[in-house]
């Protein structure tokens, strides 16, 4: 009785609620049944007969069979409902130990648990469960080898478009569209036209000789069409674009025919040509040709790791940030960035180059996450993250947008703030006319880095955010610009330890985590069919070894 004292004490109004009803109910429900079975009609040929000394008597025409069988139904309802009120009672009592056994034993065990796991500090630098994952794009036994020269469908041709990266992706792609169409890849032409003007080829940036052996099991790779075939042409290669995110299907119904006619095609402005969605075997084709076969030259590889020995130097680990913030990609997002009317002039002409682009609201663009962080909106998040100031920042950009003015207030929350241009400087030199080399140091030097930040979503972020995820999930920063925007423009009218908090919260679900990873994403961003679990014993055994480490350590 004590121990049960004891629990109705801390059960709380709304349980006692509970039990007092519970015990009411039982005395309601015994009353009315008593009362029913006094007040259960009494039938006769006559009807019903009501006498003062009795509720309601039968008429002097029963039968005592009839007696019986009304006086057997008047106590069965009764007993019914004496006892719903006895289970009332009883499931009063039961709803508030259930209630006091919930507070006390669950919600102290098993929500504080959920509740602290939630609000947990992420760890700023790299992410826990990176360990039980590994990339995984080996060739599977079932994928066939790659068609001889001589017994394929053709030679395809392939011109890229855009930067570096952008091109990038044509290049991966193009190696999974040949094997569709069982064709042989001449190595793919770069864009010379783009905005950034840069006449580099294939060979300049790229290893040729270890892309085409490494890819060999999977694609027959040659330099360029022999003479021989085309000579034998009766007219030039047929040239054609194909849609965006095109499907095997498309290649197979609409390209092929053409290449077996033709024997040579070209597709050109080839980025983004196919379908986020294929088989696995060519999905983890498309991971070995980005992340095994596309390697920097020697010049290139040698000047980046340089540059990430000197960083390394300076500091054991450091952020990479890749900022873009150009004049022509600030005029394209229709943005304001606080620059007044010299801003809207400046932004406002450049735009004018673009004839097709609609007018846009910069309110709705910014509520809608489709504006580019500024500098010193990146410097924020990072220090309501938890980066210190003292933290060494690598900084990879083009021309920014106002210049020193505009990087002033991230050097003043990151003061140790570098480029490669304050790293190297006569190394430099021979890559200073080439905007692809130069995106290909940077590349390396982000992909090292220790955390990977960028303020926008164009391609150099995807590619980078899809090897790092393959290579072990490494912290990778991903500003969720549509409720960063908002806090940003209400930055003032909170404390900092608020605004902090809230930053957290916004970037949860950004921070490159593994469940982080959603289907039907861009693939070259999200490569979930290249990430696999290791098993669970693999994890337990190495969780023991580093357990084991520390304790050394100690």
């Amino acid at each position: 009785m004590e121990n049960y004292q004891k629990g109705v004490g801390n059960i709380g109004l709304p349980s006692v609620r509970w039990v007092s009803l519970g015990v009411a109910k039982a005395w309601r429900f015994c009353l009315i049944s008593a009362n029913l079975a006094l007040l259960q009609p009494q039938s006769s040929g006559n009807g019903y007969a009501f006498s003062s000394k009795n509720v309601l008597s039968r008429s002097t025409g029963a039968t005592s069979a009839q007696r019986k069988a009304t006086f057997s139904w008047s106590m069965l309802c009764g007993l019914m409902l004496f006892a719903l009120g006895l289970i009332s009672l009883f499931t009063g009592h039961v709803a508030s130990d259930l209630e006091w056994y919930s507070q006390h034993l669950v919600n102290r065990r098993l929500y504080s648990k959920l509740e602290e796991a939630r609000r947990r500090a992420i760890n700023i630098w790299e992410s826990k469960l990176s360990k039980n994952y590994y990339g995984c794009s080996k060739r599977s036994p079932r994928f066939a080898s790659a068609v001889k020269e001589r017994s394929s469908n053709g030679y395809l041709l392939i011109a890229t478009s855009g930067g570096l990266n952008q091109q990038r992706t044509g290049i991966t792609d193009a190696v999974a569209v040949a094997r569709i169409l069982n064709a042989t890849l001449v190595v793919p032409e770069l864009d010379h036209h783009s905005y950034w003007k840069d006449d580099s080829d294939f060979v300049d940036i790229f290893d040729v000789g270890w892309f085409i052996s490494s890819l060999s099991k999977d694609v027959t790779i040659v330099k360029r069409v022999p003479d021989k075939v085309m000579r034998a042409m009766e007219k030039p290669p047929y040239t054609m674009r194909v849609p965006r995110k095109s499907e095997p299907e498309y290649y197979l119904d609409q390209v092929l025919p053409i290449l077996l006619r033709r024997r040579v095609v070209q597709l050109t402005k080839f980025d983004y040509r196919l379908s986020n969605i294929l088989d696995e075997d060519l999905q983890k084709l498309r991971c070995r040709a980005n992340y095994h076969a596309l390697k920097f030259v020697k010049p290139i590889e040698d000047l980046g790791h340089k540059l990430v020995k000197r960083m390394r130097k300076m500091a054991k680990r450091y952020i990479a940030i890749h900022l873009r913030f150009e004049p022509d990609m600030l005029a394209f997002s229709g943005c304001y960035y606080g620059g007044g009317e010299k801003e809207r002039r400046e932004l406002g002409e450049i735009r004018k180059r673009w004839e097709t682009l609609p007018d846009v609201s910069e309110e709705e663009e910014r509520k809608r996450g489709k504006c580019p962080l500024t500098p010193y909106e990146v410097g924020l998040m990072l220090r309501a993250l938890g980066f210190r100031n003292d933290t060494y920042i690598y900084v990879a950009s083009g021309e920014i947008y106002g210049g020193e003015e505009t990087l002033k207030p991230l050097r003043e929350l990151f003061p140790n703030f570098y480029t490669k241009e304050m790293l190297v400087n006569a190394e430099l030199k021979p890559f200073l006319s080439y905007s692809s080399r130069l995106a290909a140091i940077d590349y390396i030097v982000c992909n090292e880095s220790n955390v990977f930040v960028t303020n926008n979503n164009g391609n150099m972020a995807k590619i980078l955010a899809g090897e790092r995820r393959y290579s072990g999930h490494k912290r990778t920063i991903r500003p969720n610009a549509k409720r960063l925007s908002a806090l940003f423009m209400e930055r003032n009218k909170m404390d900092w330890e608020t605004f902090a908090r809230k930053v957290k919260t916004c970037q949860r679900g950004f921070m490159g985590e593994p469940d982080d990873l959603k289907r039907g994403k861009e693939f070259h961003e999200f490569p979930d069919s290249c990430i696999c679990e290791k098993p669970s014993h693999q994890k337990i055994k190495e969780d023991e070894g580093n357990n084991h480490h520390d304790l050394q350590k100690e």
